[in-house]
């Protein structure tokens, strides 16, 4: 690695762990940094702060972490197969197919009557239900994609399944209540802070397998860069290279969708401005970087949509299109070409 990523990735796990540390310190009640370290080593004597730091801060933090880098590849992923600019994580429908799973569970009593939200509306029944509409969806989407060989061809399929999810969706809210209806809603807006540890550590098991395939990826990754057809001259297999590529945007994607809810931005920006910053293409440099990058940014938004002391926690995904959208048109007008 070259002696000037070197000192850029010392640099950004530094700022990560003091993203980390003043994530778990703001809130509505400020908690001190000592006081931080204390409870990590059990010798903290205030009882209602290890509470918040054990049970809903540092899982919280570790959430941002994983959300924020998951979707940042997941972006960077879809970027280089499609070779487009604004190709994002949620392009293959993976977003509309989580929401259509999740409509279905919340909005579904409108249609099947009030026992279905009694016995079906829960924590759990949200998250398996956008898994398997996520899953479903991307499913239906690779059966399509197999019979075509244009790889812009799948993005448009991808698309168009999404607007025939936003479809069905806009069929159940027409016939659900102002209830119903407010509680998807505040699914959409995201949210970080929800997690148990054992809701946590099933999210990371999934996040791991989509990561060790995006680790697997990177030779095929550098190799598309230059063309299919080049690539091909190379000795890679496109349709496997392919098709681990979108299981392992899937799997990130998908389970962040399914555990976070659908958040926006920073899957299409993070690639954007690691790219501007880091000058390269080499995935072995991106996808640390968008790792690193990614969870920081997430872990700021997080810091200050809890609006620190105040009771208040605004919407996640208001916060990192309102932070971000600015910053990638600065640095996009300040270069002004996009590197690829």
């Amino acid at each position: 690695m070259h002696t000037n990523y070197t000192y850029a990735f010392i640099t950004l796990i530094i700022l990560l762990v003091i993203c980390i540390l003043a994530n778990i310190s703001l809130g509505s009640v400020s908690i001190p940094i000592s006081a931080i370290f204390e409870s990590f080593v059990g010798t903290l004597d205030h009882e209602s702060w290890s509470y918040i730091i054990k049970d809903y801060r540092l899982p919280k933090a570790l959430t941002a972490v994983l959300v924020g880098s998951g979707l940042g590849i997941s972006g960077l992923l879809m970027q280089t197969l499609f070779r487009n600019p604004l190709a994002g994580p949620f392009v293959l429908g993976i977003s509309s197919g989580a929401s259509l799973g999740v409509a279905l569970v919340i909005l579904g009593a409108g249609v099947f009557g009030g026992a279905f939200a009694t016995i079906f509306v829960s924590k759990w029944s949200i998250i398996i239900a956008a898994s398997l509409g996520s899953f479903l969806v991307l499913s239906s989407v690779l059966v399509v994609s197999s019979k075509v060989r244009d790889t812009m061809a799948i993005l448009i399929i991808g698309l168009m399944f999404g607007s025939i999810t936003a479809a069905v969706v806009s069929v159940l809210s027409y016939f659900s209540s102002a209830e119903q209806l407010q509680q998807y809603i505040f699914w959409g807006f995201g949210s970080l802070g929800n997690l148990s540890w054992q809701e946590l550590g099933i999210f990371f098991i999934v996040y791991s397998l989509g990561m060790l395939l995006t680790i697997f990826s990177i030779k095929g990754l550098n190799s598309l860069l230059l063309g299919e057809n080049y690539a091909k001259s190379l000795g890679l297999n496109i349709k496997q290279t392919r098709l681990i590529i979108i299981i392992a945007t899937s799997l990130l994607a998908g389970t962040i969708t399914a555990f976070a809810g659908p958040i926006a931005f920073i899957g299409l920006a993070i690639p954007h401005i690691t790219r501007q910053i880091f000058t390269t293409s080499n995935h072995k440099i991106l996808i640390p970087a968008v790792f690193l990058f990614g969870a920081i940014i997430m872990l700021i938004c997080d810091s200050i949509a809890q609006l620190p002391t105040s009771d208040y926690t605004l919407p996640i995904n208001a916060i990192t299109s309102l932070m971000g959208a600015p910053v990638v048109i600065w640095l996009l007008v300040r270069k002004r070409k996009m590197l690829f």
